[in-house]
């Protein structure tokens, strides 16, 4: 695939971007850890059609790497993701993102949805779905307890980008080396501090979280093998939509759908923004 490194300015903070193609925007957000590169079978797959970018999030490879906490807060990361659309000179994008990417693109798509086209979303439930489990499901209570240990002060101490590396590559030697020299150039902290500044905290239970319903149509994609994000979470996603929700599970398939089912996902991603013309 050819594709043009780019730099988007969100506030100050530069944004590095990958881009192919042409036609209607598309913008991935990847989750923890991850970096841009984890969206290639997508773009490959839909370049002919549409101008695909996939953002480093801020922290990671290539992204500049704020050292204070608060500056990775929801509100900034959403602004990044309006960052990107912008620097492409577009007024609104179609919004992809996975895990903490999927966090983003839900929170960028109830905060700005002049700006979102459409929205799918790859293993994350919508944030007040999880919520509710977090609060209330014991099984997924005890599943978010690195999360918790990810809150903690130093706990990027815990990590190294080599142990990331090997957890993403799946046995890949080729892919873990490039994800070893992504990681290697990411801030540990910053990743940690996605989880300090926005995933709820446990004392008290998970807090209630409450967002403007979704008023465009939503593709989402949920590995029933993750046990980080349960599949608990997808109920009554209804509720917080206002146009409507096709839901694809795979049974079988863990935490990264959009590896393990690359083909078919990118294949329903083309089928469904078809249909969403």
């Amino acid at each position: 695939m050819i594709a043009q490194d780019k730099y988007a300015d969100s506030n100050g903070v530069k944004i590095h971007y990958v881009k192919a193609g042409q036609g209607p925007l598309i913008v991935f957000i990847h989750g923890f850890p991850d970096f841009w590169y984890t969206w290639r079978a997508q773009m490959e797959g839909l370049k002919d059609s549409y101008t695909v970018c996939a953002m480093d999030t801020r922290g990671y490879n290539l992204s500049d790497q704020p050292t204070k906490q608060e500056d990775y807060a929801m509100p900034f990361l959403v602004g990044d993701v309006a960052a990107v659309i912008k620097a492409e000179g577009q007024e609104k994008a179609i919004v992809v993102g996975h895990d903490w990417g999927g966090a983003i693109a839900w929170s960028f798509a109830a905060m700005m949805p002049q700006m979102t086209d459409k929205l799918i979303i790859f293993n994350l439930p919508h944030l007040e779905g999880m919520a509710r489990e977090l609060a209330n499901n014991p099984a997924q209570q005890a599943n978010s307890s690195y999360a918790r240990n990810f809150q903690k002060p130093d706990s990027e101490k815990m990590l190294s980008a080599a142990m990331l590396a090997k957890m993403v590559s799946n046995g890949d030697a080729e892919l873990e080396k490039k994800y070893a020299e992504a990681f290697g150039r990411s801030s540990l902290a910053g990743m940690m501090n996605y989880y300090r500044q926005n995933y709820p905290k446990a004392e008290g239970g998970a807090p209630a979280v409450h967002l403007p319903k979704i008023q465009m149509p939503v593709l989402q994609f949920h590995g029933l093998k993750d046990t980080a994000l349960m599949p608990g979470g997808l109920n009554n996603t209804w509720d917080y939509l206002e146009k409507d929700w096709t839901l694809v599970t795979y049974p079988g398939v863990g935490h990264w759908s959009q590896h393990e089912k690359a083909a078919e996902s990118t294949a329903m991603m083309k089928a469904w923004l078809a249909m969403h013309k």
